[in-house]
């Protein structure tokens, strides 16, 4: 299936926006559409090389090279950033890895701890580091991707599915913690789509969550790019403490 994105046209007109894990998959995707609707982005990777590369396609107006796992280079990135952009309203946290494949009790311990830094500690990391920001000029969007794998679990992926289920949680106190206060904050829960993430992994586990989705294809990137650029926008002003599925059917609650 093809997806033709319908584009907003000034939809995100003087919003400023950082994206992480913006150098490709996702973030990538959210990222372009971002600035091809009128708003400035800055983007956060590991890949210094793809960041430069997205950059130039993209028309971004800042980049950081960093891991989010690291606490003191996400406090540096944001403070940075900020000065770049001269304030921040949005923040998509889409950086993430898949770890191993493998049972519980065969599960790497190194790999274990890699995806907790990343995708938990690392995405918290970047929302305490922007919060205070979008405070300061009360109204903000905050979306953190997780996973269909945080809802139900993937075996054989128990770092994985533990860690999005952790974003889910996280998501929903903080959400509740800025009600009230012009910034909202949202989880998206997708189920598979053709990502270079994918390559993380066995072509068994991706078979696998393929044939978990009652559409029986995996998504594509652009549909839930759409997806987080509404709740990254203005229109979404009523919802907070939540999660928006993209899953094909696999997810209903």
């Amino acid at each position: 299936m093809s997806v033709s994105p319908t584009r907003f046209a000034g939809r995100f007109s003087g919003r400023c926006a950082i994206v992480t894990g913006g150098a490709s998959g996702l973030g990538k995707a959210v990222a372009k559409r971002i600035v091809d609707e009128g708003g400035t982005v800055a983007l956060w990777d590991m890949n210094a090389d793809s960041l430069a590369d997205a950059r130039a396609e993209i028309g971004a107006t800042h980049v950081v090279a960093l891991d989010v796992s690291d606490h003191a280079a996400v406090e540096r990135a944001a403070r940075d950033s900020v000065a770049a952009l001269g304030k921040v309203d949005i923040l998509v946290a889409s950086a993430g890895i898949t770890g191993s494949t493998a049972p519980v009790q065969d599960y790497p311990v190194d790999s274990w701890l890699r995806v907790m830094a990343i995708n938990v500690n690392g995405l918290f990391y970047c929302n305490r580091a922007i919060v205070p920001a979008m405070l300061a000029n009360g109204y903000g969007r905050i979306v953190n991707v997780s996973s269909v794998a945080g809802k139900e679990g993937n075996p054989n992926a128990s770092a994985y599915s533990a860690s999005k289920a952790a974003v889910i949680g996280l998501t929903k106190s903080l959400g509740k913690e800025l009600a009230g206060k012009g910034v909202v904050a949202n989880a998206i829960t997708p189920a598979t789509f053709e990502s270079p993430i994918l390559a993380q992994l066995p072509p068994s586990q991706v078979e696998y969550m393929r044939s978990k989705i009652p559409m029986g294809r995996l998504g594509e990137i652009d549909e839930t790019a759409a997806m987080v650029c509404f709740m990254a926008s203005e229109e979404c002003s009523f919802t907070t403490a939540a999660t928006f599925d993209t899953s094909g059917g696999r997810t209903t609650f």
